[in-house]
């Protein structure tokens, strides 16, 4: 760890000059209590540093969220070993692919399956008590939920150090989270230039608790957090169907299943008060909490148990964050590098991942070095299988 300021701590061993500076601006806002804390996969975001945990009183920062809200993972422990599984692992990523929306503006068809509909009822009467309607921020949001996105989101097949099999997949609120987020977020602009609030960055605007919009944003918020942890769920329950089929049994039973943020808000205790701890790129580490780490697409990923360090204000990374912009790792890495990275893996051979080599990437080791303080490793995970979103 290290103390950058009094209001600024960092667990970063990797971490540039813009990113430093970008949390060191953050960490300036007058309604932060008692610091930020700069998680080891910290890396440059939008107004916020992307691996960041930033306790406010009084006020919300919404780009401090992040855009996609409430992203994060879910992993399901079945009880099958390697040696079990079929030799075709084609055949199960393609059976993935076509139960599963992949990429951004790709939805579902018409609802057939009883537990999307159940999950889809139960967000529209969570809207209705929210007093808001998501159709107004994206009329196909009911097409959303099971979608998986593109970019960094994935659906792996992995194994443990005991060579047992977890299903394992990362999205969070699709279309519909992002135009909730964003609107929220230029009404905070709006209001900040109404009041003359001088701002170290725009994207730093903030929303005052206790105002219509403030708590207008907190109950959209919430909604898009439930979103995206029941579009996870519903993704699962189709991913294990794919896997039961390709195992040719009726159902799969599930062990162990975590499912958790890293981009969400919370009201939280810290250091003796109530705050509402905004973790942009972070996850609940506190002690005794299950948690997941994802590598990058070919690396290890990790089931983690929070420790609960109050410094890091009981949180730990969220991945391995990114070293290269995807427009610099377009430049710097080719379609064969990409396949000597993911060796024997399945996945599908393209170069529109090409800016998800693994090389793109801080290296999950050194991130995982940087968290001991924070969380105790579980289970490491290597994949067999791969999917994506172009």
């Amino acid at each position: 760890m290290e103390k950058i300021t009094q209001r600024l701590f960092s667990w970063a061993s990797i971490l540039d000059p813009k990113t430093r500076a970008q949390a060191e601006t953050a960490s300036t806002m007058p309604f932060i209590y008692p610091h930020l804390a700069l998680m080891p996969d910290a890396h440059l975001g939008k107004g916020a540093t992307v691996g960041s945990v930033i306790p406010t009183l009084g006020a919300i920062i919404p780009a401090a969220v992040g855009v996609d809200i409430g992203c994060g993972m879910i992993a399901v422990k079945t009880p099958y070993a390697e040696s079990d599984l079929p030799a075709d692992r084609r055949a199960l990523r393609t059976a993935i692919e076509k139960a599963i929306p992949l990429s951004a503006g790709n939805y579902n068809g018409r609802v057939t399956r009883d537990h999307t509909q159940a999950r889809l009822d139960e967000l529209a009467s969570d809207a209705e008590q929210a007093g808001f309607e998501p159709a107004s921020y994206a009329a196909s949001w009911t097409l959303q939920l099971g979608t998986l996105g593109s970019g960094n989101h994935f659906i792996e097949v992995s194994l443990d150090e005991d060579d047992q099999v977890w299903l394992f997949l990362h999205s969070g609120s699709r279309g519909v989270g992002n135009k909730i987020a964003q609107r929220h977020i230029a009404v905070a602009q709006e209001l900040c230039k109404k009041w003359w609030i001088d701002l170290p960055d725009l994207d730093l605007a903030y929303l005052a608790e206790g105002t219509d919009e403030f708590w207008t944003y907190i109950r959209e918020l919430r909604w898009a957090q439930k979103f995206a942890l029941l579009n996870r769920e519903e993704m699962m329950d189709r991913v294990v169907a794919c896997f039961a089929d390709w195992m040719g049994v009726e159902t799969v039973d599930r062990l162990e299943e975590i499912n958790c943020h890293h981009n969400y808000t919370s009201k939280e205790k810290h250091f003796g008060k109530d705050v509402w701890l905004s973790r942009k790129g972070a996850i609940d580490a506190s002690a005794g909490t299950m948690g997941l780490i994802p590598g990058s697409m070919g690396t290890r990923s990790y089931v983690v148990v929070g420790k609960g360090n109050p410094v890091a204000l009981n949180s730990s990374p969220h991945g391995a964050g990114r070293a290269y912009s995807r427009s610099a790792a377009r430049k710097a890495f080719t379609l064969d590098d990409l396949r000597t990275a993911m060796g024997d893996i399945e996945y599908r051979d393209t170069a529109a991942f090409i800016d998800e080599i693994p090389a793109a990437y801080k290296d999950i080791d050194v991130v995982m070095q940087d968290s001991v303080d924070l969380v105790e490793i579980r289970h490491t995970l290597r994949q067999i299988v791969n999917v994506k979103g172009d």
